[in-house]
Protein backbone atom coordinates (compact mmCIF):
# COMPACT_ATOMS: atom_id res chain seq x y z
CA UNK A 1 0.00 0.00 0.00
CA UNK A 2 1.24 3.34 -0.69
CA UNK A 3 0.89 6.81 1.04
CA UNK A 4 1.49 10.09 0.50
CA UNK A 5 3.06 12.24 3.17
CA UNK A 6 2.09 16.30 2.28
CA UNK A 7 4.07 19.06 3.57
CA UNK A 8 3.64 22.81 4.00
CA UNK A 9 5.47 25.69 4.65
CA UNK A 10 5.14 25.05 8.65
CA UNK A 11 4.23 21.53 8.45
CA UNK A 12 6.48 19.79 11.84
CA UNK A 13 4.65 16.56 12.27
CA UNK A 14 5.03 15.51 8.51
CA UNK A 15 8.64 13.41 9.20
CA UNK A 16 6.45 11.34 11.85
CA UNK A 17 3.58 10.72 9.97
CA UNK A 18 5.71 9.27 7.49
CA UNK A 19 7.51 7.11 9.73
CA UNK A 20 4.48 6.33 11.05
CA UNK A 21 3.11 5.05 7.64
CA UNK A 22 6.25 3.03 7.00
CA UNK A 23 6.09 1.52 10.62
CA UNK A 24 2.56 -0.04 9.52
CA UNK A 25 3.94 -1.49 6.08
CA UNK A 26 3.00 1.32 4.12
CA UNK A 27 5.62 2.35 1.07
CA UNK A 28 5.70 6.62 1.40
CA UNK A 29 6.33 9.41 -0.82
CA UNK A 30 6.41 13.09 0.06
CA UNK A 31 4.80 15.68 -1.47
CA UNK A 32 5.33 19.43 -1.61
CA UNK A 33 2.31 21.89 -1.47
CA UNK A 34 2.99 23.54 -4.46
CA UNK A 35 2.60 19.72 -6.44
CA UNK A 36 -0.15 19.75 -8.66
CA UNK A 37 -0.70 15.99 -8.40
CA UNK A 38 -0.46 12.76 -6.17
CA UNK A 39 1.80 10.27 -7.51
CA UNK A 40 0.53 7.21 -9.04
CA UNK A 41 -1.02 4.54 -7.23
CA UNK A 42 -1.56 6.49 -4.15
CA UNK A 43 -3.78 4.50 -1.73
CA UNK A 44 -3.82 7.00 1.60
CA UNK A 45 -3.39 10.59 1.83
CA UNK A 46 -1.89 11.73 4.77
CA UNK A 47 -2.45 15.84 6.02
CA UNK A 48 0.19 16.24 9.15
CA UNK A 49 0.50 18.43 11.80
CA UNK A 50 2.33 21.71 12.51
CA UNK A 51 1.33 25.46 11.27
CA UNK A 52 1.09 25.36 7.68
CA UNK A 53 1.12 29.21 6.30
CA UNK A 54 1.81 29.87 10.30
CA UNK A 55 -1.80 29.51 11.49
CA UNK A 56 -2.55 32.97 9.39
CA UNK A 57 -6.23 34.28 8.23
CA UNK A 58 -7.57 31.05 9.66
CA UNK A 59 -5.77 27.42 10.60
CA UNK A 60 -5.80 25.63 7.71
CA UNK A 61 -7.30 28.29 5.59
CA UNK A 62 -4.40 28.82 3.39
CA UNK A 63 -3.43 25.43 2.83
CA UNK A 64 -6.51 24.62 1.82
CA UNK A 65 -6.43 26.58 -1.50
CA UNK A 66 -2.56 25.14 -2.48
CA UNK A 67 -2.32 23.59 -5.77
CA UNK A 68 -1.89 20.27 -3.78
CA UNK A 69 -5.48 20.66 -2.31
CA UNK A 70 -7.58 19.89 -5.76
CA UNK A 71 -6.11 16.67 -6.01
CA UNK A 72 -6.40 15.48 -2.26
CA UNK A 73 -10.06 16.63 -2.91
CA UNK A 74 -10.10 14.47 -6.31
CA UNK A 75 -8.60 11.52 -4.96
CA UNK A 76 -11.16 11.75 -1.88
CA UNK A 77 -13.83 12.10 -4.19
CA UNK A 78 -13.03 8.85 -5.87
CA UNK A 79 -13.17 6.70 -2.65
CA UNK A 80 -9.23 7.11 -1.89
CA UNK A 81 -8.27 7.08 2.24
CA UNK A 82 -7.47 10.63 3.57
CA UNK A 83 -6.06 11.39 7.28
CA UNK A 84 -5.56 14.99 8.52
CA UNK A 85 -4.14 14.97 11.78
CA UNK A 86 -4.14 18.51 13.95
CA UNK A 87 -3.43 20.70 11.45
CA UNK A 88 -3.88 18.42 9.08
CA UNK A 89 -7.51 18.18 10.37
CA UNK A 90 -8.03 22.00 10.11
CA UNK A 91 -6.90 21.84 6.42
CA UNK A 92 -9.43 19.41 5.16
CA UNK A 93 -12.21 20.55 7.36
CA UNK A 94 -11.11 23.99 5.70
CA UNK A 95 -11.15 22.13 2.10
CA UNK A 96 -14.83 20.92 2.34
CA UNK A 97 -13.98 17.13 3.15
CA UNK A 98 -15.63 16.76 6.77
CA UNK A 99 -18.31 19.19 8.42
CA UNK A 100 -17.53 21.40 11.33
CA UNK A 101 -14.86 23.82 12.13
CA UNK A 102 -11.95 23.97 14.39
CA UNK A 103 -11.84 26.86 16.93
CA UNK A 104 -10.25 28.73 19.41
CA UNK A 105 -9.80 26.16 22.41
CA UNK A 106 -12.04 27.36 25.20
CA UNK A 107 -9.03 28.22 27.35
CA UNK A 108 -8.01 30.26 24.95
CA UNK A 109 -4.26 29.03 25.44
CA UNK A 110 -2.50 26.35 23.77
CA UNK A 111 -2.39 22.54 25.39
CA UNK A 112 0.38 19.91 24.66
CA UNK A 113 -0.05 17.03 26.54
CA UNK A 114 -1.21 13.09 26.51
CA UNK A 115 -4.71 12.55 27.01
CA UNK A 116 -7.16 9.90 27.30
CA UNK A 117 -8.38 8.79 24.03
CA UNK A 118 -12.24 6.82 23.75
CA UNK A 119 -12.37 5.02 20.88
CA UNK A 120 -16.31 5.80 20.00
CA UNK A 121 -16.56 3.89 16.58
CA UNK A 122 -14.83 0.69 14.93
CA UNK A 123 -16.63 0.63 12.07
CA UNK A 124 -14.45 2.04 9.60
CA UNK A 125 -11.27 1.24 8.56
CA UNK A 126 -9.43 3.70 10.74
CA UNK A 127 -10.35 2.06 14.02
CA UNK A 128 -10.98 -1.66 13.61
CA UNK A 129 -7.85 -2.66 15.37
CA UNK A 130 -9.41 -0.98 18.53
CA UNK A 131 -12.10 -2.42 20.75
CA UNK A 132 -15.38 -0.07 20.84
CA UNK A 133 -15.02 2.18 23.95
CA UNK A 134 -11.64 1.55 24.44
CA UNK A 135 -9.33 3.71 26.06
CA UNK A 136 -6.07 4.80 24.63
CA UNK A 137 -3.23 7.43 25.37
CA UNK A 138 -1.98 9.90 22.59
CA UNK A 139 -0.82 13.26 22.62
CA UNK A 140 -2.24 16.30 21.91
CA UNK A 141 -0.42 19.66 21.15
CA UNK A 142 -3.24 22.58 19.99
CA UNK A 143 -4.41 25.79 19.84
CA UNK A 144 -7.23 25.79 18.03
CA UNK A 145 -8.95 22.46 18.30
CA UNK A 146 -12.65 23.36 19.62
CA UNK A 147 -14.57 21.05 17.00
CA UNK A 148 -17.70 22.76 16.19
CA UNK A 149 -20.46 22.05 14.34
CA UNK A 150 -24.44 23.22 14.45
CA UNK A 151 -26.78 20.73 15.69
CA UNK A 152 -28.04 19.42 12.91
CA UNK A 153 -24.68 18.48 12.02
CA UNK A 154 -23.84 17.13 15.31
CA UNK A 155 -27.31 14.76 15.38
CA UNK A 156 -26.31 13.18 11.98
CA UNK A 157 -22.69 12.86 13.04
CA UNK A 158 -24.09 10.77 15.73
CA UNK A 159 -27.19 9.01 13.82
CA UNK A 160 -24.56 7.54 11.32
CA UNK A 161 -21.56 6.53 13.48
CA UNK A 162 -18.93 8.82 12.25
CA UNK A 163 -17.52 10.36 15.18
CA UNK A 164 -14.29 8.15 15.55
CA UNK A 165 -12.75 9.08 19.16
CA UNK A 166 -13.60 11.36 22.21
CA UNK A 167 -12.33 12.85 24.95
CA UNK A 168 -12.48 10.96 28.18
CA UNK A 169 -11.90 14.87 29.55
CA UNK A 170 -12.22 17.94 27.15
CA UNK A 171 -8.86 19.76 26.73
CA UNK A 172 -10.59 22.15 24.31
CA UNK A 173 -14.04 22.67 24.44
CA UNK A 174 -14.75 20.37 21.77
CA UNK A 175 -18.92 19.96 21.11
CA UNK A 176 -19.68 16.68 22.58
CA UNK A 177 -16.26 16.01 23.21
CA UNK A 178 -15.42 15.20 19.67
CA UNK A 179 -11.78 14.55 19.31
CA UNK A 180 -12.01 13.13 15.45
CA UNK A 181 -14.74 12.56 13.03
CA UNK A 182 -15.35 10.59 9.93
CA UNK A 183 -16.68 11.31 6.13
CA UNK A 184 -19.96 10.13 5.23
CA UNK A 185 -17.95 7.18 2.95
CA UNK A 186 -15.26 6.77 6.30
CA UNK A 187 -12.68 6.70 4.17
CA UNK A 188 -11.59 10.58 5.77
CA UNK A 189 -10.75 10.77 8.77
CA UNK A 190 -10.01 13.88 10.51
CA UNK A 191 -8.59 14.00 14.41
CA UNK A 192 -6.67 16.75 16.72
CA UNK A 193 -4.69 14.28 18.70
CA UNK A 194 -1.59 12.68 17.29
CA UNK A 195 -1.37 9.08 16.43
CA UNK A 196 2.07 9.25 14.72
CA UNK A 197 3.50 10.57 18.21
CA UNK A 198 2.20 7.57 19.70
CA UNK A 199 3.66 4.37 18.17
CA UNK A 200 6.86 3.52 19.95
CA UNK A 201 6.95 2.60 23.65
CA UNK A 202 9.77 5.60 23.78
CA UNK A 203 7.61 7.68 23.04
CA UNK A 204 5.71 7.43 26.02
CA UNK A 205 2.47 5.53 24.06
CA UNK A 206 2.14 2.55 21.54
CA UNK A 207 -1.73 3.45 21.16
CA UNK A 208 -1.13 5.27 18.02
CA UNK A 209 -0.18 1.99 16.87
CA UNK A 210 -3.48 0.35 16.06
CA UNK A 211 -5.19 3.55 13.55
CA UNK A 212 -2.08 2.61 10.91
CA UNK A 213 -2.38 -1.06 11.38
CA UNK A 214 -6.36 -0.71 11.20
CA UNK A 215 -5.69 1.29 8.04
CA UNK A 216 -3.59 -1.16 6.44
CA UNK A 217 -6.08 -4.33 7.44
CA UNK A 218 -8.78 -2.19 5.99
CA UNK A 219 -7.24 -1.23 2.55
CA UNK A 220 -5.92 -4.67 1.99
CA UNK A 221 -9.67 -6.11 2.40
CA UNK A 222 -11.10 -3.34 0.55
Amino acid sequence: MKAAVVTFPGSNCDRDLAVAFEGAGFQVERVWHKDSTLPAGVDVVGVPGGFSFGDYLRCGAIAAQSPISSAIRAHADKGGYVLGICNGFQVITEMGLLPGVLMRNATLRFVCRTVTLKVATTQSDFTSAYRSGQEIHIPIAHHDGNYTIDAAGLARLKAEDRIAFTYAQNPNGSMADIAGVLSENRRVLGMMPHPERATEAALGSQDGKGLFASLMRGMALA
